[in-house]
């Protein structure tokens, strides 16, 4: 699918396609109401519309890839409502029944300022997103949310537990390094996230429910 993509916006890759088709399968109710975290071009938001959405609300912190992500609703007759925050920001816009999320979450080193660099562990984003992960959800509400095994599947999946929520792997893809990892291989292998000689990653993503409907 073409997308508008200014400069300094996130390009759709690998992990937003696997996202996409998670979305496809996870059962969007009809008519449901969606937050885009991290939007970037609006792809999941526009995703999740057709998917049977009722309400999406994308939200990042550029005004370019808001103004990206609005143009290709636009472009499509896609009603889609746009919010300019990081995740801290998120806790404040109610609640959702499915909340989608592409986080940066690539470790980098501390000189680096790239739009997907997350912190030396690539947790910078992770970490307050699934901490509010439970404020945004309604008490049906669903989390998806892809990520590389690079930045800790496990600490994810344990931080929303620890919030409350059922946690699911529901998606996953080995790809090989990028531009990206592969200029910054030394620094992963230094920091042990990856084993000398490797070039190639494992995309998941996580589902997070409530723990009142899954047990419902």
């Amino acid at each position: 699918m073409w997308l508008l993509r200014p400069p300094g916006v996130y390009r759709p890759q690998e992990d937003t396609n696997l996202l996409t088709e998670a979305v496809r399968t996870a059962s969007v109710p009809v008519g449901a109401r969606v937050l885009d975290a991290c939007t970037g071009t609006g792809a999941l938001a526009l995703a999740a519309a057709r998917a049977g959405a009722g309400a999406v609300t994308a939200v990042d912190v550029s005004r370019r890839a808001l103004a990206a992500a609005w143009c290709n609703a636009r472009l499509r007759r896609v009603p889609l409502s746009v919010r300019r925050g990081d995740v801290t920001a998120l806790a404040g816009l109610g609640r959702f029944d499915v909340v989608l999320a592409n986080p940066p979450y690539v470790p980098c080193e501390r000189t680096s300022v790239a739009k997907w660099d997350a912190g030396a562990d690539g947790r910078s984003v992770l970490d307050p997103l699934c901490t509010f992960a439970p404020e945004l959800l309604n008490w049906q509400g669903f989390l998806l949310l892809v990520q590389s095994e690079l930045s800790g599947v496990d600490e994810t999946m344990g931080a929303l537990r620890t919030a409350g929520l059922k946690t699911s792997i529901v998606a996953r893809r080995r790809i090989p390094f990028g531009p990206v990892l592969r200029g910054r291989a030394r620094f992963l292998e230094e920091r042990g996230l990856i084993e000398p000689g490797r070039r190639d990653e494992e995309l998941v993503v996580i589902r997070a429910d409530r723990a009142e409907r899954a047990a419902a």
